[in-house]
C-alpha cells in the first residue's frame, strides 16, 4: 500500500511540476429540454445561458490534460402540463420550466499541439467527463419539485485560436433528475442539451 501511495505521489508531483495552468472567463448559451421517463406531456427546447470561469491544465508536448470551471447556468424546457387531466384541473397549462444552477465540470481533454507551429494559430481539442450541478433556484411551478443538485456527463469538440481564444460545442446527458412531479412521483425528467461556449485562457 505505501508503494501504491508513493508511486501515486510522485506521478501527481511529476505531472504538477511539468503541467501548464491557464484560467480565464467563459460564457455561452444552452439549448437544452427535459428527458421524461414517460412520454406524457409535450416539452420543447430552451435557451438558456452560461457564464463563469475555467481552468485548463495541460502537459506539454503530448496534448493531454485536464480542465475544470465554476459557473452559473440557466437550463430547462417548456412544458405542455395542461395536456393532462391530472394538471389540467389545477389550472396548469403550457408552462416554462426554469432552473437556475451552479455548474462545476471536470473534463479530461487532448489539444493537437504538435503541428509543425501551425497550433499557434488554431489548435483542436476534444473533451469528456462529468458534470456536477448544484440547484440555485427554480420556476415557481406547485406541480413540480427539483432535487438538490444532479450529476451528468458532457463530451465535445472545441478549436483554440492564438494561444487564448478557445470556442467549443458539446452535448450535455443528465444521468438523475432534475425535476420530479408531485402527483405522479415517478414521473420525473434529466436534463438534456448542447453548449456553446467562448473562453479567454490568460
Amino acid at each position: 500500500m505505501k508503494k501504491i501511495l508513493l508511486s501515486l505521489l510522485l506521478a501527481f508531483t511529476i505531472f504538477s511540476a511539468s503541467a501548464e495552468f491557464r484560467w480565464g472567463p467563459t460564457a455561452g448559451i444552452n439549448i437544452s429540454t427535459l428527458h421524461w421517463t414517460q412520454k406524457l406531456v409535450t416539452t420543447k427546447q430552451a435557451v438558456g445561458v452560461n457564464a463563469g470561469l475555467m481552468g485548463e491544465i495541460m502537459i506539454p508536448g503530448i496534448g493531454f490534460g485536464v480542465d475544470f470551471g465554476l459557473k452559473y447556468a440557466l437550463h430547462g424546457a417548456k412544458v405542455n402540463f395542461g395536456e393532462q387531466n391530472v394538471w389540467a384541473v389545477d389550472g396548469f397549462g403550457n408552462e416554462n420550466v426554469n432552473i437556475h444552477t451552479l455548474q462545476i465540470p471536470l473534463n479530461l481533454r487532448f489539444k493537437w499541439t504538435r503541428m509543425n507551429g501551425a497550433e499557434r494559430i488554431a489548435a483542436p481539442f476534444l473533451y469528456a467527463g462529468p458534470v456536477f450541478t448544484f440547484n440555485l433556484a427554480t420556476s415557481k411551478l406547485d406541480c413540480i419539485e427539483h432535487p438538490e443538485g444532479s450529476f451528468g456527463l458532457q463530451c465535445g469538440i472545441g478549436g483554440e485560436f492564438f494561444e487564448h481564444l478557445q470556442l467549443s460545442a458539446g452535448y450535455l446527458w443528465g444521468l438523475s433528475y432534475d425535476v420530479r412531479t408531485v402527483k405522479l412521483d415517478n414521473f420525473s425528467a434529466r436534463n438534456q442539451g448542447w453548449q456553446v461556449n467562448l473562453a479567454w485562457l490568460f
